[in-house]
């Protein structure tokens, strides 16, 4: 009684083991995880490069901006000596649209290039349409609450809590060092105070970009980590991956046995329309047929030990002249397959086994 428990409970521990996810992903599931959008992204990274490009953009472009403001201002104070109607109200405001996109709008556009850009070299070109399709079990509010109470939340929980606190540090930081100059702006002139806010705004700007960067890098490993370890498999899933991809192992047994059958079936059928069977003599036969219509020697069958004895015996039963050459036979065996003409450096040895044939058959 004692011995079946044990038994019982090795069982149990060794599918416990089998269950378990403890292998890494094969190329297939990874395949499969692409297919249906489960990648390695981090959001990190998109929020780096799209800083990036805004920054530097904006570096470029800031003249023109404010250059354009002023023109645009400039230009309403000339509709204040001019009677306000619903027309001259409709004319000032599409101005300001146009204006506005010709100054927003490739800040805008860069900044899409820079998001797409991101996911590109994150995760490739990739269109999917499995995140899109209904799934009701995100309806489960017993599956809402494990993924909102999950180790995963957690994490970006943390990692946002983290990623706030060190950027409005640096930010608040900087900007408590610029005091001084920030209260003398009121003595300045427009442009100068405008210089200055916009320095002070850039480098504040590229100081949190160097903390997003570090933030960004340990977020794309946390995401890999993440990533690889959503995707283990344990080990009976790979067996069953294997089955799929390469077919049960005893179903291909079985279908080779069946095939070397066939083939064997065919080749005792060619055996009686041989010219000779060289041997080796007991391990190895191979058939040759030579007619006048084929130019070189073709082999019609070939094989060891059972098959070669096979060969053997069809070919004594239809009067097949057997030769031994061991040499000849393994070069035959090894070199040329069954329906391929022999080779050119071994039309020397078969034109003597041919002679000798053709001599043993004149001689009856």
């Amino acid at each position: 009684m004692i011995e079946i428990n044990l038994k019982q409970d090795f069982k149990i521990n060794l599918q416990f083991f089998a269950g378990e996810k403890t292998e890494k992903a094969t190329p297939r599931r990874k395949r499969e995880a692409r297919r249906k959008g489960q990648v390695v992204k981090s959001n990190e990274v998109i929020t780096v490069l799209l800083l990036t490009f805004i920054l530097l953009v904006l570096k470029l472009w800031l003249p023109y901006i404010l250059r354009g403001f002023g023109s645009f201002f400039a230009h309403v104070l000339t509709y204040t000596k001019i009677e306000l109607t619903m027309y001259t109200a409709m004319v000032l405001l599409l101005e300001m649209v146009v204006i506005t996109a010709k100054m927003v709008g490739p800040i805008l556009f860069v900044a899409m290039v820079a998001g797409y850009t991101a996911n590109v070299l994150q995760i490739g070109f990739l269109v999917t349409a499995e995140p899109l399709k209904m799934d009701f079990s995100r309806l489960n509010p017993v599956k809402g609450f494990q993924r909102i109470f999950s180790k995963r939340a957690l994490a970006e929980l943390i990692k946002t809590i983290l990623k706030t606190c060190l950027v409005g540090f640096v930010a608040f930081y900087f900007l408590f060092k610029q005091l001084p100059r920030l209260s003398l702006l009121m003595d300045f002139p427009i442009d100068i105070s405008l210089y200055t806010i916009g320095d002070i705004t850039f480098t504040t700007g590229w100081r949190i970009l160097a903390v997003l960067v570090f933030i960004a890098i340990a977020d794309y490993i946390y995401q890999v980590y993440e990533y690889e370890k959503s995707l283990k498999m344990s080990k009976q899933e790979i067996k069953d991956e294997f089955k799929t991809e390469e077919g049960d192992p005893y179903l291909k047994a079985e279908l080779k046995a069946r095939q070397r059958q066939l083939v064997s079936r065919r080749m005792m059928q060619e055996v009686p329309e041989a010219t000779v069977v060289i041997t080796n003599p007991t391990h190895l036969a191979i058939a040759l047929k030579y007619t006048e219509e084929l130019e070189v020697p073709i082999v019609v069958a070939k094989g060891k030990k059972f098959i070669a004895q096979k060969i053997k015996e069809v070919a004594l039963e239809h009067e097949i002249v057997i030769v031994e050459d061991k040499k000849l036979a393994r070069l035959l065996y090894r070199e040329v397959e069954i329906g391929m003409p022999i080779p050119v450096e071994l039309y020397k040895a078969i034109a003597e086994v041919l002679a000798y044939v053709y001599k043993l058959k004149g001689s009856f």
